[in-house]
């Protein structure tokens, strides 16, 4: 099955979906849960009927959606097809599908001494290792921990967030964490991802797709 890049994959992605973190994803608000539950019951109908299956997420007042094929280990024209049904079910049970807010976190550890810390931490995890060496919760409740060299000059930061997010959330939130006292540390990764740090330095990473092909 072919594989699409971002820019493709953002251009045919339908209203109120957002490519993130290497998947399709949707918030769909529901308001209340039965009404979450009669949803989630139609796309699992769906689903079945193509042998294409998302991770459904279902609260009170949202279901959270991601689609991703899995056997190419990539967004392809099966996901994009199935968001398009997923939204006309949802527009007909009176639901609005939208991507605002939508993130995922993970965590990196900065260590000179990588990968000698891989096994603790995959022992006290209890994680399993993925062909990348990160550490991965099977069941993706928790975010994902990967392993990056660093120096060892002192002080340094040892853990360090990356927070996906669209494009489109990348200036306004730049611009809000400049107006809560942070700082723009560098974006010499753009677009891919630019650091900021809090007023006492911690640094994070906003990441995106774009420029990773």
């Amino acid at each position: 099955m072919t594989k699409l890049t971002g820019q493709e994959i953002t251009e045919q992605t339908p209203a109120g979906w957002v490519y993130l973190r290497n998947a399709l994803r949707t918030r769909l608000r529901t308001g209340d849960f039965a009404t979450g539950l009669a949803l989630v019951n139609a796309i699992g109908g769906a689903a079945e009927a193509v042998d294409h299956h998302p991770d459904l997420d279902l609260r009170y007042g949202w279901v959270d959606v991601r689609l991703y094929s899995h056997d190419v280990g990539r967004v392809t024209g099966r996901d994009l097809r199935l968001a398009a049904t997923i939204s006309e079910l949802a527009a007909a049970a009176g639901v609005t599908a939208g991507a605002e807010g939508l993130t995922v976190l993970e965590l990196a550890l900065d260590s000179p001494g990588f990968p000698e810390q891989l096994g603790f931490w995959e022992a006290v995890l209890g994680y399993p290792r993925d062909d990348d060496g990160d550490l991965r919760d099977p069941y993706q409740k928790v975010p994902l921990i990967w392993f990056q060299r660093s120096g060892d000059e002192e002080p340094r930061q040892r853990w360090h967030p990356d927070l996906w997010v669209t494009p489109a959330e990348v200036a306004p939130r730049i611009e809000a964490a400049l107006a809560a006292g942070g700082t723009l540390v560098s974006d010499a990764g753009a677009p891919s991802y630019r650091v900021l740090a809090d007023p006492e330095g911690n640094r994070v990473c906003l990441c995106t797709w774009e420029g990773r092909e």
